[in-house]
Parts: structure tokens; sequence; C-alpha cells
């Protein structure tokens, strides 16, 4: 069959891919659906913590190194099917909804669609799209694909384009992301014979200072930086308890904190106080910490999207897989049609016409740069 833009959209939207379920399906879709127009096609897959098989994709087309890759996952957050259709797509008024339509099953049928529109004949570099799992809930895929690619870790792409919505405005850097997990171990009994120890005693003095370190960043400039919207660090924990219920001492309190570092700012002295502060009060820690991305406003890929969308560049606060990807791609850049406003909501929707000015717009970018 042959698609344009809307049809691999709807078709893409048909497929669920929710990130709770294996990625299988619509990743032998693609795969089948390049591998027919003559990509060279790289398969790598792991088994996520729920036994789920998922599945990443690098295709290429041309050879040597460098060129362009366009970066997309294909994973969805749950349909919420109870409340609308939302894995049968819909197109009204020029819009065409469904679960993924925006986030981002949209722009990856743009990018795919730009791809198989060009003669590979005149191509000067090669072109790669790059597929992944799991982005949905921690760039899993990403990060697995990062490590795993001999494709991108030999050849390694010059320029990437992350096609998340950003309403083809092209965005230079985003804010990474740090996670402390602390845990404070205590002894269940019930509460009306005061012999138990309740964790979650343990763990309050330590959530006293996370809310005054807090207000800190909130308003100390030297943790601030004013490339970013919001110009501080934003801090959220949530507290698991195993659901101990009220008349039993809590057996272990897990505090687990997300943070945003950003390009500058101090973002590895707040992640390593907050690592001191869970240690000081004897808690058991584990964290990991991911850098912003950032490519400097006067590289060539940044100067290339800036002209041909005659928008000037911006940043966001979410992350994208370019956090991991950047390891194997020299230049990254996060632009994509739809609004992330209403990505994971019901009634997610995606403007027909923003599909096809995307398409317009990567086979400009490939002209260009491949």
């Amino acid at each position: 069959m042959q698609y344009d833009v809307v049809s691999l959209t709807k078709a893409l939207v048909e497929i669920p891919s929710v990130t709770r379920d294996s990625n299988v399906p619509i990743a032998e879709f693609l795969q089948a659906l390049l591998s027919e127009a003559g990509w060279t096609i790289e398969r790598t897959s792991y088994v996520d913590p729920n036994g789920e098989t998922k599945v990443n994709l690098v295709a290429k087309l041309g050879e040597g190194p460098g060129g362009l890759a366009f970066c997309s996952h294909n994973d969805t957050v749950p349909g919420q099917e109870q409340d609308w259709p939302a894995f049968t797509p819909d197109i009204r008024d020029g819009v065409l909804y469904g679960r993924g339509s925006c986030d981002m099953k949209g722009p990856l049928a743009a990018t795919i669609i730009a791809c198989l529109s060009i003669d590979p004949a005149t191509l000067r570099k090669p072109l790669y799209l790059v597929l992944t799992a799991d982005e949905e809930i921690g760039l899993i895929g990403a990060k697995k694909l990062a490590k795993a690619s001999e494709m991108l870790n030999r050849d390694r792409p010059e320029f990437g384009v992350i096609a998340e919505p950003t309403e083809l405005i092209p965005v230079y850097s985003h804010k990474g992301y740090a996670m402390v997990s602390a845990t404070a171990t205590g002894r269940a009994a019930h509460v009306a014979m005061g012999t138990g120890e309740s964790a979650l005693f343990k763990v309050v003095p330590f959530l006293n200072d996370l809310v005054a370190l807090d207000k800190e960043l909130k308003t100390n400039p030297d943790y601030q930086d004013d490339i970013y919207t919001p110009t501080h660090h934003t801090i959220n924990f949530v507290v698991d308890t195993g659901q101990a219920a009220t008349n039993v001492t809590a057996p272990f309190a897990t505090v687990t904190i997300g943070i945003r570092p950003m390009r500058s700012a101090n973002s590895q002295d707040v992640y390593q106080r907050i690592i001191d502060l869970a240690q000081s009060y004897d808690l058991d820690v584990e964290s990991d910490y991911l850098e912003p991305l950032f490519s400097p406003l006067d590289c060539e890929l940044v100067q290339a999207c800036e002209r041909l969308t005659g928008k000037t560049p911006e940043t966001v606060s979410y992350g994208t897989d370019g956090s991991y990807l950047g390891a194997c791609i020299d230049q990254l850049v996060i632009l994509g049609p739809g609004n992330i406003g209403v990505a994971h909501t019901v009634g997610e929707h995606i403007a027909v016409d923003a599909l096809h000015a995307a398409v317009a717009l990567y086979k400009s970018m490939i002209v260009e740069l491949c």
C-alpha cells in the first residue's frame, strides 16, 4: 500500500502500542514498510521488567558516515479507551484525532513520508530513521539503543531531529532529568501495641529539608538558568510505603525525587546536595543523572532550522530521547508538528495541515543537509 502522511498516521494510530505492552506489532509494521522501500534495517530488542519484548529500529538509506537522522518513539501513554475511541482515528474539520496522533505517530509519519519521497541517487550523505520504544516511561528504549546500535555508533550521524511536537518551532535545548531514591526501614507492628517503628517518621526530617531546598532553588540566582521556563530547578517527590494501613507502622518508606537539571545553574550541585541530605539521615540511596540536551545556537543544524522555518529557536522544560541519542548523534534539535499541550489527553489530535507542513519542512532539511 502506498501511504501519504495522513493515511500513514491513521495506520499507526490503529496499532495500539501502549508502553505497558510489547511494541513488536508496530515495530514490525514499520520494519516491513522501510525494508520494502530499500532501507537497511538494524533491529535490536530487549525484555522490559514486565516480561514484554520491546524493539528498537534504526533504518539507513545511503552509505558512509555522517548524515541526518529523524528520531521518533512509537510507544504511547494508555489510550483511556473507556472515554473515547482512542485507536480508531477520526478526521473532523481538518483535524486528526486518536491516541498518539500528536505524540508522536503523526510526527513519525511525517518523517517517514519525507524520507520516502527522496530519490536515493540525490543523497550526498546518508539518511536515518531512528525508532525507539519505551520513551514514555523514562526513555528506556533510547538508553538501550545508544549502547546497542552498531550502526549509529559506527557511522555517527552528524545531525539529528527529534520529531516531538513543537508546532514546528526549532528547540535547541531541553532540561535533563535526575532521580534520587531514598529508603528508610522500620518495623511493622500494630500501632496499639507501641512496639513498631515507623519508617515514615524517619523520612519526615528529610522531606522538610527538601521543602526548604525547593524554596531556595526558586529564589537563589546561583541555581537558575534564564534560557528555560521556568528558570529554576523543579523538584517533585512521591512517597511509597507499600500502602501501609493507618493502624500499622510502615515497615519501609521510599522517597523518590525527580529533578530537572539545566545546562548551567549548578545542577550537579543540587543533585549532590539531595544525595548528601538523604545520606545524612542514614537513608539508603539510589540515583541517576541525565544531562540536558543542548545544541549551540550557532551550530549548523540550529542555524539551518531557523532559516528553513523562519522561527527563532526556543527551549522547553520537558525531556526527549535526545538526552540519550546525543551520545551517538553530534547535533540535535527537537522539531515536530503538533502541540504538546494536547498530548496524553482524551481527544489528542493534530491538524492535517500541520502534518503536510512537517513533510515539506523535513524534505527541505534533507535537501540542504544530505
